[in-house]
C-alpha cells in the first residue's frame, strides 16, 4: 500500500515551510541592506522557527528522497517568492536624478503637479548645458516617475538609486517617508 503521508504529504508540508521559511529570510536579508533594524529581527525569529522544525522532519526521514526535492524546491521557490513579496510591498525610497538638455520645464511642472519634492540644478554635461532634477520618491512611484520621464522628454539621461535614509522634504500625498523608519530603527 502506497505511504501518501511519506511520499505526499510530508515533502508537501517540507516544501510550504522552505517557501516560507526562505521568503522570510530573503526579506529580512533585503531588510538588513535597507536599514530596518527592528524589522529584521523579528522576520529572523520566525524564519529560524520554521527552518528548525522542517530540518527535524527532514532528519527523521533520510532515508525519503521526496524529503530532499522538497527541501531544494521549496528553497528555489521561497528565493523567488520572497523577491516578489519585496517588490510588490516596494520599501524604501529612491533617488531620481534627471539630466535634461531643453524642455525641462514640462516634466518639472508634471512632477510637481503630481506632488513630487522636485530641486533643480544648473549644470555643464559632457556636450552642452543640462538641468539636473533630483526627486525623492518611495518605490512605488520611481515607475510612475519614469513614465513621466520617457512621455515629457524621452531623450532624458536618468539614474535610480536608493536611499538609506532621509531627514526632512517634500514627499507625495503629504507623507513623511521617515515616520516609519523612525519606527523601524533607521537611523
Amino acid at each position: 500500500m502506497f505511504d501518501y503521508h511519506s511520499w505526499i504529504i510530508l515533502p508537501l508540508i517540507i516544501f510550504i515551510s522552505r517557501v516560507c521559511d526562505v521568503s522570510l529570510g530573503t526579506i529580512r536579508n533585503l531588510m538588513i541592506g535597507k536599514g530596518y533594524r527592528k524589522l529584521a529581527p523579528i522576520l529572523g525569529f520566525f524564519e529560524v522557527l520554521i527552518w528548525i522544525v522542517v530540518v527535524s522532519q527532514v532528519m527523521k526521514n533520510l532515508d525519503n528522497i521526496a524529503c530532499y526535492f522538497a527541501w531544494a524546491a521549496g528553497f528555489a521557490t521561497g528565493t523567488y517568492v520572497g523577491l516578489f513579496i519585496e517588490g510588490k510591498i516596494a520599501l524604501g525610497l529612491q533617488l531620481v536624478r534627471v539630466f535634461i538638455q531643453n524642455n525641462s520645464e514640462d516634466l518639472i511642472d508634471e512632477l510637481v503637479k503630481a506632488n513630487h519634492g522636485v530641486t533643480v540644478v544648473n549644470a555643464h554635461g559632457a556636450k552642452a548645458p543640462v538641468k539636473m532634477i533630483y526627486l525623492i520618491v518611495k518605490r512605488k512611484y520611481v515607475q510612475e516617475v519614469i513614465e513621466l520621464i520617457d512621455q515629457k522628454n524621452p531623450s532624458a539621461f536618468f539614474t535610480v538609486e536608493d536611499i538609506k535614509s532621509v531627514r526632512s522634504g517634500v514627499f507625495r500625498e503629504g507623507s513623511d517617508p521617515s515616520a516609519i523608519g523612525k519606527w523601524l530603527g533607521i537611523k
